[in-house]
């Protein structure tokens, strides 16, 4: 997200506690209770919270917001801050955290990701059965709620709703359930009472999505097709979720000024005990630690109850450890292009063609060429074109060109062709490189990178009466090289726990074509008056819901197996190499990408579907991953929710988790050994060899260097020790992979190296 042209388009959510302001002298707050000290007295422990909370701290039984189940074992509610203290000196009470606020992290791509064609006989299914089993699966989704008269929410041949759903539509004065749901969209709840508090306002207390994102997001993940699916003509083709035949189920918890922890973690709480199997959340805030996080604590009960939890990894890259979600139980995904392209251009005076992007889909400007202006006016937020920022005396009848960054870019946009200006050309700066993000513009512009943007710039500055003249070229496939590692993907390090390499993986993510809200225009502006069924996103919220379908269809093809061996499958049979034999890109300024931005890389779900070995790791392995963080055991128990958890398994070092990635830090010691253990879901009598790549600086041994799995379902062990050499410098990064092959598989798993100062 981090580019605030992004924040309009595609939240991951930032914790915005400057934004939503108290409106009175009480606040909203998690409370995490000693959940086994329940009197036998009391019926339920929502009855002995309430009664804990009169007593100890003269608190109303009506400021309890929410009584958390299965997510967390504790409350939420509005309390002063006499009323916290108080809470803070119960016995029964481990802690009392403020309520965090997230953002949102905000079709060509079943054919880019190779889900058009039929399966390979390596998979074991057809794709006529694995349509068919994934009509088994529920996918949750967390976000700005669904706008249901969408035609990707059919149910257009769709079987029964499984028996064993609990999960229901609610009413609204919008949203009647009878006319509203059906066999695809099984449910839809919302999450406003942490909001409505910390706000003071009561938006429309709905299921139905206002903003577009979380129609946009859950047709993404899961839905039906739609022939003659376009944006204005732009992208035209059929659209389609990833799992078009799962079933959805929307959680609203994501409101005008963001989504409240307490909203967040009620919606999983539920998510969970309505029986859903996968859970996507394209939503996020600043990194925590695990205890302190309501999606990392949601997500570890969600996962110890066989649900996948996959979440975008935040808009703020190129920016180093910007990451969001990077808990090692949750799926985190990176964003990268795809092979369309929708190409503008800006002809200068001088007879230069420069190739931009765009969606504009008006009338144009013609081709006559029109002055050409760039901060002018003496104004110093003009170049940025900011409200208010142009003087219409001069750019009345002009084309503006403004740089991109603090205001949205659609905005940019809107101040132009409100200060009577009849085009823009966007220009990239330094922070967004060379990526290029499509916009359905109010009026003819081109966005350009840095590169181009300066020559521009150059010519604005060095020409008399310079000239330009915008035209647009429509929609174009096969780009190359593609898929490029978002420039806006948020980047590693991981700052919480540097021995997990996060993100995990990226998918498509920049100019997605996904069904929207009636509600709004395409842009998201209350000045666009525009109505469209479908509209092109960009973002790792985009990216997000892909690996959410993908996750349903490995579901439905191995139920039997864990979340940690679904993240493994796409992990480590993912590419690293892009459309033109090359190693990926990243569009911040066309270097190669490096594990820190694009994680064991791009997923492949044909691949995934059958990657020979996993990965696996069960709810005690986490545990133990707890307690090698030095956290107290009322961290652990706040992530764990268990009353007698230990911490006799604990890891000597957190990297010893059985993760399908290695991220090596060397500190006092130049040499780290881990101990992975792989499990077979390929064929009886699989034989392995390992394969290493490493950096100079760095000496990688694997041993054994063999492993033969008799049966299917047998775990191996394998430990592999790096050696670093002498007087690295520290700020160095380097990176490697241990990969076990054999004429079927290659199981790869990606290896980031870096050296702390000590």
């Amino acid at each position: 997200m981090g580019l605030p042209s992004l924040v309009c388009l595609s939240a991951v959510f930032f914790l915005l506690h400057s934004c939503l302001c108290t409106v009175s002298a009480k606040k909203t707050y998690i409370v995490h209770m000693k959940h086994h000290q329940k009197p036998a007295s009391y019926a339920t422990h929502g009855d002995w919270y309430s009664d804990h909370l009169q007593t100890l701290a003269s608190a109303s039984p009506d400021s309890i917001l929410y009584t958390y189940d299965s997510a967390y074992n504790g409350f939420a509610a509005a309390l002063s801050d006499e009323e916290v203290e108080s809470l803070r000196q119960s016995d029964s009470v481990l802690g009392v955290y403020e309520d965090p606020v997230y953002t949102l992290h905000t079709t060509r791509t079943p054919e880019f990701l190779g889900l058009d064609t039929e399966l390979a006989p390596s998979v074991g299914h057809s794709l006529q059965e694995l349509n068919q089993a994934s009509q088994d699966v529920i996918i949750g989704v967390l976000d700005t709620g669904v706008w249901p008269e969408s035609k990707s929410f059919s149910d257009k041949e769709m079987a029964d709703v499984p028996a064993r759903w609990r999960g229901e539509c609610e009413a609204a004065d919008d949203f009647d359930p009878k006319i509203h749901c059906n066999k695809k969209l099984i449910g839809a709840r919302f999450f406003s009472r942490g909001y409505n508090m910390a706000s003071g306002s009561n938006e429309s207390e709905s299921p139905r999505d206002s903003d577009g994102h979380g129609t946009h997001t859950a047709s993404t993940a899961a839905g039906a097709q739609v022939e003659n699916a376009s944006l204005l003509g732009y992208a035209s083709g059929n659209a389609r979720g990833m799992a078009p035949h799962a079933r959805l189920a929307t959680y609203r918890v994501c409101w005008k000024s963001g989504c409240l922890g307490s909203d967040i973690l009620a919606a999983m709480d539920r998510a969970i005990q309505d029986g859903v199997d996968v859970l996507s959340l394209s939503l996020g805030g600043g990194s925590a630690p695990y205890a302190r996080d309501p999606i990392a604590v949601g997500a570890f009960a969600a996962m110890e109850k066989g649900i996948v939890v996959s979440c975008s990894a935040g808009n703020s890259g190129p920016a180093k450890s910007s990451l969001a979600n990077v808990a090692p139980w949750i799926m985190t995904v990176g964003a990268g292009t795809i092979d369309r392209d929708f190409p503008a251009f800006a002809t200068l005076g001088n007879g230069q063609k420069y190739t931009g992007v765009s969606l504009y889909s008006g009338a144009g400007m013609g081709s006559k060429s029109v002055e050409l202006v760039y901060n002018d006016g003496g104004n110093s937020s003009s170049n940025l074109c900011l409200a208010g920022s142009l003087d219409p005396a001069i750019v009345r009848g002009k084309v503006v060109l403004c740089d991109r960054g603090i205001s949205a870019r659609v905005e940019k946009g809107a101040v132009v062709r409100d200060a009577g200006g009849v085009g823009m050309i966007l220009a990239n700066t330094a922070a967004s490189g060379e990526e290029l993000v499509a916009d359905s513009h109010l009026l003819p512009a081109v966005a350009v990178g840095r590169k181009v943007g300066d020559m521009i710039r150059q010519y604005v500055k060095t020409t008399k009466n310079p000239t330009a003249v915008l035209s647009f070229g429509g929609t174009v496939v096969n780009v190359k090289p593609s898929p490029v590692v978002a420039a806006f993907s948020s980047r590693g390090p991981n700052t919480v726990t540097p021995q997990i390499l996060k993100p995990d993986v990226i998918g498509p993510g920049v100019n997605i074509l996904a069904a929207w809200s009636q509600d709004v225009g395409p842009t998201g502006l209350e000045k666009d008056t525009r109505k469209t069924q479908f509209n092109i996103m960009s973002g790792t919220s985009m990216s997000c819901p892909h690996i959410s379908g993908l996750a349903a269809l490995l579901k439905a093809a191995h139920p039997e197996w864990s979340p940690s061996a679904i993240k493994s499958a796409l992990m480590t049979t993912a590419y690293t190499l892009d459309n033109t034999n090359s190693p990926l890109r990243d569009a911040a300024d066309y270097s190669v990408s490096t594990p820190l931005a694009h994680g064991a890389g791009h997923v492949d779900p044909q691949k995934a579907l059958s990657p020979g070995l996993v990965y696996d790791a069960k709810p005690e392995d986490y545990i133990a991953f707890l307690c090698s963080l030095d956290y107290t055991m009322e961290m652990i128990q706040a992530v764990v929710k268990r009353p007698n958890v230990t911490c006799a398994g604990k890891f000597r070092d957190p990297g010893q988790l059985n993760y399908p990635s290695f991220s090596v830090v060397f500190g006092k010691s130049r040499v780290v050994r881990y101990t992975r253990r792989l499990t077979n879901v390929g064929a009886a009598g699989s034989v392995y060899q390992v394969s290493v790549e490493a950096p100079p600086t760095v000496v990688v041994s694997v041993k054994p260097s063999n492993l033969v799995f008799r049966n299917v379902g047998d775990r191996q062990r394998y430990t592999v020790t790096f050696v670093s050499q002498k007087g690295v410098d520290p700020l160095h990064n380097a990176f490697g992979s241990v990969t076990w092959k054999n004429e079927q598989h290659q199981v790869r798993s990606p290896v980031a190296f870096s050296w702390s100062r000590q």
